[in-house]
Formats: C-alpha cells, sequence, structure tokens
C-alpha cells in the first residue's frame, strides 16, 4: 500500500472538522518542554550495515536445540512437527486478519471452530473462545468472568492457589487493581486443597487451582467442586493441555472454567511468545464469556458455513457494551494448536503425555540417587519436578549451562524464598535418555 502525506489541504480541513484553527492550538494541551523532546538516536544506518547489525544480534541468541533442555516453569520445550509450520505459512492463514467478513474468511473461521471443538473436548467442557494471549491473561479473564457471573454484589473475593503460576497470580493482581477485590490463598500457610476450601464464604467469586500445579505436582480435586459451589462460587482450574491427553478432564471433576497456556500444544518457545491463552467454560456462562467464539450455520443454500457469533464483546462493538477488555484472539498461534491436535490425535496426545511421565521419572530417580540431592515423590508428577541442591541454583545452573551445554531447572527462590537451593526440573519426550545421563553426570561434577 502506497504511503501519502497529508497535503496542506488535508491539514485545513480537518483542522475545521474538529474547531481548532492551527496545529499549534491542537497541541496546546501538551506542555511545551514535552512536545518536542530530545531523543538520544545513534546515526543512520544504510541496508548493509542495518543488516549486518541485525545479524550480530541473532548470532548472540542461544539455539535451545543446541543445548539439552531441563527448564520449564510456564513453557515446555515440547516436539513441534514440522508441518504445523509448513500450513501456519501459508499465505491465506498467515496474512489474516480478523474474520470480520466471513463470506472470505471461511477457512479462518473453520480453523477457530475445530481448535474450539477440541479445546472443549480436552477440557470436559460445553464451550471454548478463539483464545487469548496467554494463560496468564486467560485466567485473569476467568476472574473477571467469575464476578460478572455469581449473584451477590458482594462477592468480591477470589481464592488463588499459592501452587498457581506466581506470574499468573501478578496477572491478576495486574487485571483487576482498581476493581476492589480481596485476593487470598497464596500466602505461605496456604499449603493444601483443604486449607483452600477452608477460605470459602459467601463473599466468595472464584477459587482457581493449578493442576498439575507449578510444582509439577498431580492435584487430588475431587470433591473440591462441590464445596465450592455450596458456597455459590465457581471452580477455575489451570491446567497443562498435555496432562489432559492423559488425566480426566477438570470437567469431569466439575470445574466451571478451565484455562491455561496453549504453547505445548505444537508452538515454540520462540524467547516467551507469542503464545495461545485456552479458556473453557460451561454453555450457561457463553454470555460473560471474553473473546471471540465461531459458530457453525447454514447458508441460504443450505451449505455447511462458520460465521463469529454472541458477538457483543469485542472490539467491533461499542467498548462499555463488551464483556471484558478488548482483547482479541492469537489467530496464528490458535492455528498451530489446531493443527498439533488434528495430526496427533487422541493416541498421540496420550503418548507424549505417557512418554513425559516416564521420562521424568526416570530422571527423578536417577537424580534422587545423587549424593546431596534429593527430589519430592510425595505426589504424583507428570513432566516438573523439585529437586533440593546441596548448592545455590544460579551456581549450578551457570556451570551446566557453560561447561556441559546444559540449561538447568527453574531457580524456585525467585518465587518462593522459603525455597532456597531448590529447582524445579523439566523433562519433556524431547528429551533423550542421553541427555538425561547427561545432566545427573554434570550434577555430580558441579557440586563435588
Amino acid at each position: 500500500m502506497t504511503y501519502l502525506p497529508h497535503t496542506e489541504a488535508d491539514r485545513a480541513a480537518m483542522l475545521a472538522a474538529i474547531g481548532v484553527k492551527s496545529m499549534e492550538a491542537l497541541f496546546e494541551a501538551i506542555p511545551e518542554e514535552a512536545r518536542f523532546p530530545e531523543l538520544e538516536l545513534p546515526d543512520a544506518l544504510s541496508e548493509m550495515e542495518a543488516l549486518a547489525e541485525l545479524q550480530g544480534l541473532s548470532n548472540a541468541n542461544v539455539d535451545a536445540d543446541y543445548f539439552a533442555f531441563f527448564l520449564g516453569a510456564g513453557t515446555y520445550n515440547h516436539y513441534v512437527p514440522s508441518v504445523i509450520n509448513h500450513i501456519l505459512l501459508r499465505s491465506e492463514f498467515y496474512t489474516a486478519y480478523t474474520p470480520y467478513q466471513p463470506e472470505v474468511s471461511q477457512g479462518t473461521l473453520q480453523s477457530i471452530f475445530e481448535y474450539q471443538t477440541m479445546i472443549a473436548a480436552l477440557t470436559g467442557m460445553e464451550v471454548s473462545n478463539a483464545s487469548h494471549y496467554d494463560g496468564a491473561t486467560s485466567l485473569a479473564e476467568a476472574v473477571i468472568m467469575a464476578l460478572n457471573t455469581v449473584k451477590g454484589k458482594d462477592r468480591k473475593k477470589v481464592i488463588l492457589s499459592p501452587a498457581v503460576h506466581p506470574q499468573y497470580r501478578a496477572v491478576v493482581r495486574t487485571y483487576t487493581q482498581g476493581m476492589d477485590l480481596e485476593i487470598v490463598g497464596d500466602a505461605p500457610d496456604t499449603n493444601t486443597i483443604d486449607d483452600l476450601a477452608d477460605l470459602l464464604d459467601d463473599r466468595t467469586a472464584l477459587l482457581v487451582v493449578q493442576t498439575p500445579n507449578f510444582f509439577g505436582q498431580v492435584e487430588d480435586l475431587d470433591g473440591l467442586a462441590e464445596r465450592v459451589h455450596a458456597a455459590g462460587a465457581l471452580l477455575c482450574v489451570v491446567a497443562d493441555p498435555i496432562a489432559l491427553g492423559l488425566f480426566k478432564p477438570p470437567g469431569v471433576y466439575g470445574a466451571d472454567i478451565v484455562v491455561g497456556e496453549g504453547q505445548p500444544l505444537g508452538i515454540p518457545m520462540s524467547f516467551g511468545g507469542p503464545y495461545l491463552g485456552f479458556f473453557a467454560t460451561r454453555k450457561e456462562y457463553v454470555r460473560r464469556m471474553a473473546g471471540r467464539l465461531a459458530g457453525e450455520t447454514v447458508d441460504a443454500d443450505g451449505r455447511r458455513g462458520f460465521v463469529l457469533t454472541l458477538s457483543t464483546r469485542e472490539q467491533h462493538i461499542r467498548r462499555e457494551r463488551a464483556t471484558s477488555n478488548i482483547c482479541t484472539n492469537q489467530g496464528l498461534m490458535m492455528l498451530a494448536a489446531t493443527v498439533y491436535l488434528s495430526l496427533l490425535g487422541k493416541q498421540g496426545l496420550r503418548k507424549v503425555a505417557e512418554l513425559c511421565y516416564h521420562k521424568s521419572h526416570y530422571a527423578a530417580k536417577k537424580i534422587d540417587q545423587l549424593k546431596g540431592f534429593s527430589v519430592d515423590m510425595r505426589r504424583p508428577f507428570l513432566k516438573e519436578f523439585v529437586v533440593t541442591c546441596p548448592k545455590p541454583v544460579s551456581e549450578i545452573n551457570n556451570a551446566l549451562m557453560w561447561d556441559w551445554d546444559i540449561v538447568g531447572g527453574y531457580d524456585l527462590a525467585h518465587d518462593y524464598p522459603a525455597r532456597a537451593n531448590q529447582m524445579l526440573v523439566c523433562v519433556t519426550e524431547a528429551n533423550t535418555v542421553e541427555q538425561i545421563d547427561a545432566l545427573a553426570e554434570a550434577l555430580v561434577e558441579v557440586t563435588s
């Protein structure tokens, strides 16, 4: 598209339309000292020089494929089948934006519909939206939906498990600041699901748990929904989609909302994004759900088609009537997850989860046998487990990286000061037995 700057006549017409006499008068509301600040910009570069600079920066990046990767904590090194990228890069998907015009957006709308169908089946819920930015924003939207759904104007209390990802909890607090909420539960003395349930009262709107939790442990949530519903509140479960290929879905044990990070579903780590926040709920709450929703219909000739439906929720209406913030869906990331799930199917997804389970347990047993190390095996886990180390985790990880080409686990002391010298190790289907053995050997060397 050619860029045509405004002419003087264009500017005069626009100023006249808004009732301002000059450009100077237009900016009178801005303090004079802030109108034209001095910017300390470097000198301009030629195309050749700029390309060389960018290539230099790119060469400084760390390629995860070069290292044995054992870092998880919300972003996971799962294998991404090559077919996903081939489909994502098709121009009709790669350049598409919001599918407002269904007659020219059937491919995008159908992929959204298929994605919603698979997420609903995976979570055991009745309806899914077209996704959010990431798992953290999905959880924040769940909190807002619960506040708008539960009966009773005084229900301003949200219970967050301390085992929910700490960054998710931080995003919830950011999203809801100024809403006069009482957010409780993630204090250090809340240790069990029963402790959380004991906080329920007639002011509670939502209780949030995560399984597998941030420490990789699979929580026993049977009976929790009954206690939550008896208090008149909703239950939200933050779930790992890979785990849902092996364990029973949250809808089976009474969850009202299921959210999580869809990055494990065929999306590379990419230095932290773009990612995919999935969001599923019960049909009775669909009109309170944020985000886009694609529906199936028929055209005038009776042919199957797809449209955006229940659309009083998005940036294409007046924002004061929207059900949430002005949000979007991660179209390409959603498509990647759709291709991944359709490619693997039920049995393939279960196989990935089983590989994670067996390899992580092999690694946990091997590390637990090392002198000075111990692994927390008190609860079941899928692909992550907590290791107590004889030295600070930062020192161990530094040696692993530069001496052994291994990316170690997450230092839990960053978010949980009481967990000094504890490392959260992640093992997925992408890790080989040789890499696990090398990690164990390296841990002995760097701590001896």
